[in-house]
């Protein structure tokens, strides 16, 4: 949840490390600081607040070194403030340590350390390793933090340096992600890689208790246990430019404009027209049992869950296979019985969600076989699972998720209509379906065509304090994600529902002051919706319409109508959740939110 950026090399390491640190504000944090060693001296300077204040406290400071570790801190163990900020240092000044995740023994080595006579100064866990780094430290800063990391349980991405250690920094993980970054003029370490490729597209990923050393010239890893590990570099296949807002006032509404080509970059290579059959060569290695599945668990939290939960309406619509979709974070404690070649598709941007990798981790223990759909290439769920789908979306900055949703969405769809076609689906319905696919990068250009319109209708409604979502099969999970985008930008109670539980409680919150978002195209399900509107307008409750242009029945019904063009039922989802994300972002932008970093939230969530 927070962020990391440490170099070594022969450039100037504050600008490098400040940099960093900004490309890594979407994250979510509440402090910064930085550590930089010239010699034997190190600057060390840490702020409450955003990086900006740091900046600030070291304007005019001549920061000479060329090695150093920086960090974003979000609040786990004691208040957001400077004393608890990171980076942490030891009592003697000669260890300064940054650390993202939580150490769950940390308050028994405190106490032993404390016996020891080891004065502490903060109310973070991280604080422990400083002490235990400097314990350990006999001249080699690697044996010191591989000592650190045997004393650890919980889950740590941690990097650090020695005053007496110049032009090194120690890099470890155990369930927070770290990558290590090789340039030219020096080598990176840092939490996601955003943070350094403007320098360096050519990255190695640390594994699981797994160490590195980084010096100027070159990087070595190695296990907890001293074992040294030899591993290629890959390539990175997105550009810092990528990373920018090119125009835009904040990264959510450049992303919701990218999803055109968010569409495109999901189908690209992976269409055959002619036999109606996708190609997705990422699930060859297990296409022989998963083509005789008949049991498929969707595992993910937040928006991805949503996006799994169309998923299964996708999947019975075109397959024979029987699919549930389960909360990561509950699934895991849950008695698991699979039946025999059950699948797992666990899916995650960052590929490093701390519950959803748990998830498939117990799942792979009671002897599921394991998919992924992530969109970062090497990230720990694509290493931890036998086959999977890339999204190929690009950086996605806002913490709160838009393009990746409609990728997800879309990779679900292919995944769904290859089996399909190897189980019920005729030739004619494949290359339908295969054509209504190409045609919706265009048809999300004919909705984002009504942003004008949807901000104007932000605007008449941005002042309820309470909204309600409804949608019917495939739209239900629409509703729940429109709902959670109000939530998460806005910070505008939202809820979703089915439309057909409207009559078992819902229904009683309806009143004049509190707008329906009612997603209702001309599907299967349409006049159900319809039944419902009319039960919410008898009740004077204003009703906003996501509906199929040309629909005249709706706008005489609703107060406002945002049009979606015409397609097949399973695919209008991803047309239908545009207005909902413009609809949360203008209000947000109405009512002065940080829309790309909302309060309390994080890009990618790495602790349970």
């Amino acid at each position: 949840m927070c962020g990391i950026i440490c170099y070594t090399g022969t450039g100037k390491a504050e600008p490098i490390l400040i940099e960093g640190l900004k490309r890594l504000e979407y994250r979510g944090y509440d402090s910064a600081g930085i550590a930089v060693q010239d010699g034997d001296h190190v600057e060390w300077h840490r702020t409450a607040g955003k990086i900006v204040e740091l900046e600030r406290k070291i304007q005019g400071m001549e920061i000479r070194g060329t090695s150093g570790i920086a960090h974003t801190r979000w609040a786990t163990h004691g208040e957001p403030n400077e004393r608890n900020a990171h980076p942490q240092v030891d009592g003697a000044g000669e260890v300064f340590v940054v650390h993202n995740g939580i150490i769950e023994n940390h308050l028994p080595i405190k106490k032993r350390l404390l016996k020891e006579g080891v004065a502490f100064r903060s109310e973070t866990d991280t604080e422990v390793l400083a002490h235990l780094v400097s314990k350990f430290f006999e001249g080699d800063l690697a044996e010191a933090v591989r000592r650190t990391m045997q004393e650890l349980e919980g889950t740590f991405g941690l990097a650090a340096i020695h005053r007496r250690a110049p032009e090194q920094v120690a890099v470890a993980r155990r369930g927070s992600p770290l990558v290590i970054g090789v340039g030219e003029e020096g080598n990176f370490a840092a939490s996601d890689i955003s943070a350094m490729v403007r320098y360096t597209n050519k990255v190695v990923h640390l594994n699981d208790n797994e160490m590195a050393l980084l010096t100027a010239d070159g990087f070595t890893i190695s296990t907890a246990q001293a074992k040294t590990i030899q591993r290629d570099t890959e390539t990175v296949e997105w550009q810092a430019e990528d990373a920018e807002l090119n125009g835009f006032p904040h990264f959510m509404l450049k992303e919701i404009f990218e999803q055109p080509e968010t569409i495109r970059n999901a189908v690209r290579g992976r269409l055959e027209p002619g036999e109606g059959v996708p190609k997705l060569g990422g699930i060859m290695p297990v296409w022989e049992q998963l083509k005789e599945s008949r049991h498929i668990v969707i595992v993910a939290c937040g928006t991805s869950y949503y996006a799994g939960t169309v998923g299964r309406y996708i999947f019975e619509e075109l397959t024979e296979i029987d699919v549930e979709v389960e909360l990561a974070s509950e699934f895991r404690y849950r008695k698991l019985n699979f039946p025999h070649n059950t699948f797992i598709i666990a899916i995650s941007q960052s590929g490093e969600t701390a519950d959803t990798l748990a998830a498939i981790r117990e799942a792979h223990r009671k002897g599921a076989r394991l998919l992924g759909i992530v969109n970062v290439v090497g990230s720990s769920i694509s290493r931890e699972t036998e086959a999977g789908i890339y999204n190929h979306a690009g950086p996605e900055i806002g913490v709160a998720s838009t393009k990746i949703f409609i990728s997800q969405l879309t990779i679900l769809t292919l995944l769904a209509l290859l089996l399909g076609r190897h189980q019920k689906l005729s030739l004619t319905e494949g290359v339908e379906a295969i054509k209504a696919l190409s045609l919706l990068p265009e048809q999300v250009t004919q909705v984002l065509g009504q942003d004008n319109h949807i901000q104007a209708v932000a605007e008449k409604y941005v002042r309820s304090g309470n909204w309600l979502f409804l949608g019917r099969k495939f739209q239900y999970p629409i509703a729940m994600e429109g709902a959670l985008k109000l939530k998460e930008v806005s910070y505008i109670h939202a809820e979703g529902y089915p439309a057909g539980e409207m009559k078992h409680g819902p229904i009683a919150l309806v009143s004049p002051d509190m707008p329906t978002v009612a997603v209702v195209p001309r599907d299967a399900m349409y006049e159900k919706m319809i039944n419902n509107i009319q039960e919410i307008k008898s009740r004077k409750g204003p009703v906003i319409a996501i509906a199929s242009q040309g629909d005249e029945k709706i706008k005489e019904l609703v107060d406002e109508v945002i049009e979606v063009p015409p397609t097949l039922d399973y695919l209008y989802p991803i047309l239908t959740v545009v207005p909902c994300q413009l609809l949360a972002y203008h209000c947000a932008r109405f009512l002065n939110r940080d829309i790309d970093k909302p309060r309390n939230l994080a890009k990618s969530v790495t602790v349970e």
